[in-house]
């Protein structure tokens, strides 16, 4: 009988230990352009726009210009079509990796003003 409560512990404690791996492989975190430029690994940046962007169709690949509070720039190529609501963005995170002098995104988010902000009554 304590042979199977013994399996049974060891076999919970391993899925824990399990679960807690992936869940830390899964985290990305955030930092600043200058850290992005010296990690091997996926990260997110936060920063501003510097202009509205251009799609290469050909491609299929959008480019930009980002700044993070500290003023630093850095370009950023993102695989697939411009955002619809980037126009509009106060901020913009870039979740992927600084390779080749770019940073290569694999997912952006956009935050609008508009969404956030109370609407105002007539």
């Amino acid at each position: 009988m304590k042979a199977k409560y013994i399996i049974g512990a060891v076999i919970i404690v391993g899925f824990i230990i399990w679960a807690g791996i992936s869940f830390d492989k899964t985290l990305t975190p955030y930092v600043s352009i200058d850290e992005a430029k010296a990690s091997n690994t996926t990260v997110q940046v936060k920063g501003q726009r510097l202009d509205t962007g251009e799609f290469d169709v050909e491609k299929n690949v959008f480019y930009f210009t980002l700044q993070d509070e500290k003023g630093e720039k850095i370009e950023v190529v993102y695989d697939g079509a411009k955002p619809g609501n980037f126009d509009q963005a106060t901020e913009i995170v870039c979740i992927g990796k600084f390779e080749n002098g770019q940073f290569h995104a694999k997912e952006l988010l956009v935050k609008c003003p508009s969404k956030y902000m109370e609407e105002t009554q007539v």
